[in-house]
């Protein structure tokens, strides 16, 4: 294609600099070769080249191109209200979450049941969408809804990209740690392991649910009875002495009602993301210190069924595995690394 879209690349200017210019950039071309900090017009939107590229698009990948404001935020910060909702009385937020009221934008600064956020500056602060305002949590996330649904084209509707970014922002370590490149081949290891544990985010329960799946020694007991904790969620959240442990960190009684996993993505997905970052299942990390230490994907795969799968057990299981996750890490533009398998 023939050299038609003027290209700026400033590479030795500011990101101020770099910002101030972006309202004056022309459209994105398919197949228009850019280089770093080329800034282009898509949709309505402004991006800037994180890396070269031949002319990708920028909803497709957050290795090659981030959001970029018109108002001097920079860096991303333009994107950040892109998912905001109009804030609803009632409804559960997630710390990070951001909501649009009465014309000006929050961020929740805690968790909280829906409350007015112009009341209380402990569960709500004022939000800047050029990239500023109080608090974490509220910047792009590492995996765009774009290439989300690109994953996982036949996944059940349940499983919302929004629900994932909510519960991700409730646990602000899961796919914040490390490069830019280890934290994209964290989340792309959770969702390589999620979509081989659901069916590609398609069953949101066990599908056998006639399994007696109650540590009745646990001092707690079962009392939603001994047959209630099957597998929900995606990476199937099992036994009494699980929910327990999840519920407690996530502040949620999943003890007494573990069907709450299977009727709110948000908690579906947090749920997966608490076993991801504490439990070491039978493994010897947990699956979010395999990915940030280098272990590799494959000790990922120890600690959430290595006992069932590692050392040549099963090992086209493991290979579903982590040919999900090289599909996936394809899609967002990173490496796998090593030590693919267990």
């Amino acid at each position: 294609m023939a050299a038609s879209l003027a290209v700026i690349a400033p590479a030795a200017s500011s990101q101020a600099e770099v910002s101030a210019q972006a309202c004056t950039s022309t459209d994105w071309v398919q197949g228009q070769w850019y280089t770093t900090g080329s800034i282009v017009r898509f949709e309505g939107r402004y991006y800037v080249a994180e890396h070269d590229n031949p002319g990708y698009s920028p909803t497709v990948s957050t290795w090659y191109w981030e959001p970029t404001s018109c108002d001097g935020g920079g860096g991303g910060g333009g994107g950040t209200c892109t998912s905001a909702t109009d804030w609803v009385a009632g409804r559960q937020y997630y710390t990070g979450n951001i909501v649009r009221y009465n014309g000006s934008y929050y961020i929740a600064e805690h968790d909280n049941p829906g409350y007015d956020p112009t009341v209380s500056t402990w569960f709500w602060e004022p939000h800047n969408c050029g990239g500023g305002g109080g608090g974490g949590g509220g910047g792009s996330f590492v995996v765009s809804e774009a290439q989300f649904n690109q994953m996982f084209p036949g996944r059940n509707a349940f499983y919302t990209y929004q629900g994932f970014v909510d519960a991700a922002r409730t646990i602000p370590a899961f796919g914040t740690t490390g490069s830019d490149t280890v934290k994209k081949q964290e989340v792309a290891a959770f969702l390589a392991n999620a979509s081989h544990e659901t069916d590609g985010l398609v069953h949101i329960e066990e599908i056998n649910k006639n399994n007696d799946l109650c540590d009745e020694s646990q001092p707690y007991g079962c009392p939603a009875g001994t047959y209630a904790y099957y597998g929900r969620g995606p990476i199937q959240l099992s036994w009494n002495f699980n929910y327990k442990a999840a519920g407690d960190y996530l502040g949620l009684n999943l003890l007494q009602n573990p069907y709450q996993v299977a009727q709110n993505s948000t908690t579906a997905w947090r749920t997966a993301i608490w076993y991801w970052m504490t439990q070491r299942g039978p493994g010897s990390m947990t699956p979010h210190d395999a990915m940030v230490t280098s272990a590799g994907f494959g000790q990922t795969i120890r600690s959430i069924n290595g006992s069932l799968e590692c050392d040549g057990r099963n090992p086209a299981q493991v290979q579903s595995r982590v040919s999900k996750y090289q599909q996936i890490t394809g899609i967002i533009g990173v490496t796998p690394g090593g030590n693919l398998y267990c």
